[in-house]
């Protein structure tokens, strides 16, 4: 499977190499300049990278925090690439092995059987653009509980947080496992296209047992306040995810646009305790008009709309969509 992108970007993609790579390992002690001499500080690596810089990271567990700050998250640069799935002796890219090469980012920084001290969020991004790239990594076990007002990092994005609002974002993130986050909004991803547009592309991810108190089991695209949060959604796969409304997706217009393009995806067995078992849009004199298409929904559960539930103004639209559902 292969995402194509418009030859003007293909273009600017083989115009510019990465300036630096650098190379971490877990618990490595040395500067990252190379594997023999790569450092254990994920965290402090970012902080260094600059735009057009590699970042290779080696299979292991990482954690945002040292000392148990839940607002502390690993926050990628823009134009940055981030790549997990390495053994540690690898000289390109093409010699990563993601399956053999697990390369955790965990929000689990206190103690160990307590998700109740978990970060509020283990991912963040701001204001990148499409030359920023998170590729190969597992993404587990933030806690977004806190009580702050709506889309505040505390209660919204548990594993991961993109942040468009008053400007642009459409970062790519590509192979990744976001699994066992909770938050009470955008249980594994929260977009924030308020005032701005918040439009990264997914490929080849997978949302695994997430769980959100309201909205959006596995995401939750805001656009509100005139904003855009219009995800592409590639191969991807939504499993066992829950929340109230939207078990695994949430789209919210709320006088902006929430319309992500959703090609060639799977959402199984995921429940919403409400409405929309995988999908729920919401216009709130907004747009909600996903553009699916080629998907799968098979065994997700709700009191109403077990594949897909609209909820607008002017009318509520219902899809059980069961088990096969295909819209262009």
């Amino acid at each position: 499977m292969r995402h194509l992108l418009p030859l003007g970007m293909l273009c600017m993609f083989a115009l510019s190499a990465p300036a630096t790579t650098l190379f971490v390992r877990e618990a490595a002690k040395g500067n990252g300049t190379s594997w023999a001499d790569a450092t254990g500080d994920l965290v402090a690596t970012l902080l260094r990278a600059q735009a057009g810089d590699q970042v290779w990271v080696a299979k292991g567990i990482y954690y945002p925090s040292a000392e148990n700050n839940r607002r502390k998250a690993f926050t990628i640069p823009a134009g940055v690439q981030v790549l997990g799935g390495f053994a540690g002796n690898e000289t390109s890219l093409q010699q990563r092995d993601l399956q053999s090469n697990k390369t955790v980012l965990s929000g689990n920084i206190g103690s160990k059987n307590n998700p109740e001290d978990n970060s509020f969020t283990v991912v963040y991004l701001k204001n990148t653009n499409e030359e920023t790239v998170l590729d190969g990594f597992v993404i587990t076990d933030g806690n977004s509980n806190g009580n702050g007002p709506t889309a505040d990092l505390d209660r919204s994005g548990a594993g991961m947080y993109i942040d468009g609002s008053g400007n642009t974002a459409r970062p790519l993130i590509r192979n990744c496992i976001f699994q066992n986050n909770h938050a009470r909004e955008g249980g594994a991803v929260y977009l924030n296209g308020k005032g701005g547009q918040c439009n990264p592309v997914f490929l080849n991810c997978q949302f695994l047992n997430n769980r959100a108190e309201l909205d959006g089991g596995a995401i939750f695209n805001d656009g509100r306040q005139r904003g855009e949060a219009s995800p592409e959604m590639r191969h991807c796969v939504f499993n066992n995810n829950q929340s109230n409304y939207g078990g695994a997706m949430c789209n919210y217009g709320g006088k902006g646009e929430s319309s992500p393009v959703i090609q060639t995806c799977v959402f199984v067995s995921n429940e919403a305790f409400l409405r929309g078992g995988a999908i729920f849009n919401m216009d709130v004199e907004g747009v909600t008009h996903p553009k699916i298409n080629d998907c799968q929904f098979v065994d997700n559960q709700a009191i109403a709309g077990k594949g897909m539930y609209t909820f607008s103004k002017y009318q509520d639209k219902v899809t059980n969509a069961e088990p096969v559902f295909k819209m262009d």
